[in-house]
């Protein structure tokens, strides 16, 4: 109980003048474009603050009133009043709430007895992300920001399997020889033993050091579980309200089942989200009395602390609890390496209220990520919460860089910005080494990534499966539901789990969804809220096929559900992370700042000779021997390079071509290659090219993301049809390829943390935005460019990012550097008419065709004289001169006005259309396939 006395203080701290939220905060706030939200009443309220007054009540006591609305139209307004410490919870006019507890005649008190308010209550947190803003809220905020930053570690290892072999065993036995057998087995998952390889941990030790465990999974068994009677089970003092009592009792605990592994549950009531280690049914017997609940079982293997944060997450969870079943009360804490277990009440509601205050307060800062100046006229990130003074603690902290760095680079650049004195010198220390021009373009992207991540933010709305109803979510197109499982649920490996669906009555309706969609899957009840995630595998009139991340074979087969699709490309983390990355203090990230933000002049070797190997010139020569004149040049400008090239790829010209043959010559000549780029396909593009020579490659990402025609190449096929099963047989996978291809998002996989590249190559660079494209560039010596900065810019939704410069790519931030430039010009795709136009409106007259055959090209039409015939016949030409025109061979550039013609633009939020001239088109294109 020690423990509860601390959270008091530490909550306290945590609300007291010391962590007071800086009032220019306040006064700057910038609404932010946050998803239109569905105002309503009821248990999943949503409430709009219309207006907020702090007042001081009869006794004395400052509280705040609000005056809010669920209505829409704005008309119907009630009262909620703040008193105690919920007065200093940051909400403003604007903010959507939510509340829980009682309304009587339009009036709503919270306060320390009763009531909580949510403040944004569709932003979700882990409990895990609570429970550590309770030493520094700081650090919490920080790794929301950046969680590519908070680095795997052996003991997390240690963590990740020992959970899953003790939530295999309780579903299963805990008797010695079981428990030894899942945990050889355990180690064995591939997703495991890529977590050793990055960090080159030793198999047989991580063996060991896991079964050190397993005699106390035994003795909890032995002491929790399968007794003769009652009397047998261990006493523990506790108390629960529904007892009667306030005074702790000895009760005996029985651990009858599991009845959840994982189980994921989002709470859009009280803002929260989480997975439960363990949800067990619990017989607590009191003398002659034997009560049963369903609680959360939280494990831990690290040392058995029963700390602040270790408790409070236990009782967020039993917030959580409620969203399915009745209310817990209390959880429990299982330290596995002793197998001594904690109560925790959750009881009183002052716990309950002081995290979910913590919870609001880290929706206050990451919904008002971006602030105006004082002058209002610019506009700029926010400031985080204020720096704690604990050296020690900052001291063994995961963001410290990021923590010194956002403050050096965009806080102590902001008017009225504080900064503790005693954290100054070890501030400087951990951003000396940047210039001014680092932290400003640090800055800039910081600002140009979040304004853009809040415009994605917005299509993402998670909030319409609790929001909107399925019925009107379907005339979208991007949910299906009142579906029902088919069929046995089959396990594939690497934790996911084939599912079948139907719909409960009639055929699949029209919907946007394809095969390898993302999905979120649902039940209909509001209780059974993102109960999995996972991929469209296939779909059909009368069937849907998914690949998810949880069994759902425990629900009972009648649930019904439903599938929301999860918007792609709303993921900031790898670029913030690229970006954080950019700026530490490492030989890599130093040589790429010079590069990119300095524009340091690449440097080139003058001689071929010096690089190309002597037993590798014959085949590179045979190789050449099929490559026109600037595709050489791009050839021999790539293997002088000692930092990047270039290459322009205008229209036509053959880019896949070259990036194959470039990756062939490169093969021959024994380096190292990472082929990547930003989709799949376009990766693929190229690895289909280089199969046909017979050149060994490792595909790495998700299969079904892949081409049927290479995913035989990829790591998890080649994992499966080779049955790696140890350290060994992976590290000789990893090494054995010289070609390594993933995507930019793909950068994360353990194989970049032990091996660094001869060459990086990107494709279609210059639609890629810059700090993504930064990702795969950490890991290679050299790195060479390819695009075209004429064509497609990178996709950028939100205006005002845009108009800060964020469609700048790297490839066309580095053309400056004009020696590293080589531009393909000899086109195969358009003869010389077309090229013309090409040439004037773009490329100024570099455009050259390949052949005198493909200059003079036009498109053969077998059925010309048929189908003009056919035309004559049904129209009437003398009113349509054009037609005949628009359809001669001879003729393969027309422009159609249409000032004469109602053809009207609409502009929707997708953007500006034409129904007319879309028509005109589809004719055309009929006609010529005719």
């Amino acid at each position: 109980m020690e423990q509860l006395g601390e959270l008091e203080l530490l909550m306290e701290k945590s609300f007291g003048e010391e962590t007071t939220l800086p009032a220019d905060l306040f006064q700057k706030k910038v609404v932010s474009s946050f998803p239109k939200t569905v105002l309503t009443q009821g248990m999943d309220n949503r409430y709009l603050v219309l207006a907020v007054d702090v007042v001081q009540n009869e006794e004395g006591n400052h509280e705040k009133q609000l005056i809010i609305t669920a209505s829409q139209s704005l008309e119907y307004k009630e009262r909620c009043i703040l008193r105690n410490d919920w007065c200093s919870i940051p909400v403003e006019p604007g903010d959507i709430i939510h509340l829980e507890g009682d309304c009587t005649s339009g009036t709503w008190i919270i306060d320390e007895h009763f009531g909580y308010l949510i403040l944004y209550p569709d932003m979700l947190f882990s409990g895990t992300s609570i429970a550590s803003s309770i030493r520094c809220m700081r650090r919490a905020i920080l790794s929301e920001t950046f969680r590519s930053s908070d680095p795997a570690t052996r003991q997390m290892l240690i963590g990740t399997v020992l959970h899953e072999v003790f939530q295999k065993a309780i579903s299963d036995s805990f008797a010695p020889e079981k428990l030894q057998e899942l945990a050889f087995q355990t180690i064995q998952e591939t997703k495991h033993l890529k977590e050793m390889y990055r960090l080159n941990l030793n198999q047989d030790e991580i063996k060991q050091e896991i079964e050190e465990y397993l005699p106390s999974f035994s003795k909890w068994a032995g002491d929790f579980m399968h007794k003769d009677t009652s009397a047998d089970f261990p006493q523990i003092q506790l108390s629960l309200p529904t007892n009667g009592s306030k005074n702790n009792s000895t009760c005996n605990i029985e651990v009858v089942n599991s009845v959840d592994i994982e189980e994921s549950i989002w709470s859009p009531r009280f803002g929260l989200k989480g997975k439960i280690d363990v949800t067990v049914g619990v017989k607590i017997h009191q003398g002659s009395k034997t009560k049963y609940k369903v609680m959360p079982l939280e494990l831990k293997t690290g040392k058995e602390s029963n700390s602040i944060e270790h408790r409070s997450q236990v009782i967020l969870y039993t917030l959580l609890c409620q969203e399915r079943r009745a209310d817990p009360e209390a959880g429990w804490l299982l330290y596995l390496k002793t197998g001594q277990m904690y109560f925790v009440p959750a009881n009183h509601l002052d716990k309950r209220g002081e995290l979910l205050k913590l919870r609001n307060q880290m929706a206050f800062f990451s919904f008002h990520r971006i602030s105006k100046s004082v002058s209002g006229q610019k506009t700029q990130l926010a400031s985080l919460p204020q720096i704690i003074e604990e050296e020690k603690t900052c001291k063994y902290c995961s963001q410290m860089g990021n923590c010194a760095l956002y403050s050096r680079a965009i806080e102590q650049q902001m008017e009225h910005n504080s900064v503790p004195v005693v954290m100054l010198p070890k501030i400087k220390e951990e951003t000396q080494h940047l210039k001014l021009t680092h932290l400003e373009y640090f800055s800039l992207w910081c600002l140009m990534l979040t304004l853009e991540s809040q415009s994605k933010d917005n299509k993402k709305n998670y909030q319409n499966i609790w929001l909107m109803p399925t019925s009107k979510m379907e005339e979208s197109g991007n949910c299906i539901g009142n579906l029902i499982r088919t069929k046995n649920v089959k396990a594939i490996g690497n934790g996911q789990y084939l599912h079948h669906f139907q719909r409960k009555n009639g055929s699949i309706p029209v919907t946007n969804l394809m095969a390898g969609d993302r999905i979120i899957l649902s039940g209909e009840e509001r209780t059974l809220f993102a109960l999995s995630r996972g991929y469209v595998k296939g779909i059909t009139m009368t069937t849907v096929t998914c690949l998810l991340d949880r069994n759902l074979s425990v629900l009972p087969e009648s649930t019904l559900l439903r599938l929301d699709q999860e918007e792609k490309n709303c993921d900031i983390d790898t670029p913030l992370g690229n970006l954080s990355k950019l700026m530490e203090n490492t030989n890599v990230s130093k040589k790429l700042r010079d590069l990119i933000i300095d524009l340091q002049e690449p440097q080139f070797i003058p001689y071929l000779s010096s690089v190309l190997p002597h037993n590798a010139k014959d085949t590179v020569a045979c190789i050449l021997k099929g490559l026109n004149k600037p595709q050489r040049q791009a050839m021999k400008k790539v293997l002088l390079s000692k930092d990047y090239t270039l290459i322009v790829g205008m229209p036509g010209t053959g880019k896949t071509t070259t990036i194959c043959t470039l990756v062939r010559i490169l093969y021959a000549c024994g380096f190292s290659v990472l082929l990547t780029s930003y989709t799949h396909s376009a990766v693929d593009n190229i690895l289909l090219k280089l199969a046909k020579f017979k050149i060994g490659f490792l595909r790495l990402g998700q299969t079904h993301k892949v081409h049927p025609d290479i995913q035989k190449f990829t790591e998890e096929e080649i994992c499966r049809s080779k049955s790696i099963k140890s350290l060994a047989l992976l590290e000789e996978l990893y090494n054995s390829q010289l070609i390594v291809a993933t995507t930019c998002m793909g950068i994360n996989h353990p194989v970049f943390s032990r091996k660094t590249f001869d060459f990086c190559i990107v494709d279609e660079a210059s639609q890629i935005s810059q700090p993504v494209c930064l990702g795969p560039l950490f890991f290679s010596r050299r790195f060479v460019l390819v695009g075209d900065h004429q064509q497609l810019p990178p996709l950028v939704l939100n205006q005002e990012a845009r108009a800060l410069g964020m469609t700048e790519s790297l490839f066309k931030r580095l053309e400056q550097n004009k020696n590293a430039v080589v531009q393909l010009t000899v086109q195969y795709r358009m003869n010389s008419k077309i090229m013309s136009l090409s040439n004037k409106l773009t490329y100024e007259g570099k455009l050259e065709c390949g052949s005198e055959k493909v200059a003079n090209a036009v498109i053969i039409l077998p059925n010309f004289k048929d189908v003009k015939l056919e035309l004559e016949f049904y129209a009437d030409y003398s009113d349509n001169p054009w037609l005949i025109k628009v359809l001669e061979p001879n003729n393969p550039v027309c422009f159609l006005n249409t000032d004469k013609v109602p053809a009207p633009e609409q502009v929707e939020k997708s953007g500006v259309s034409n129904i007319t001239e879309a028509r005109l088109i589809v004719f055309l294109t009929s006609v010529f396939i005719k």
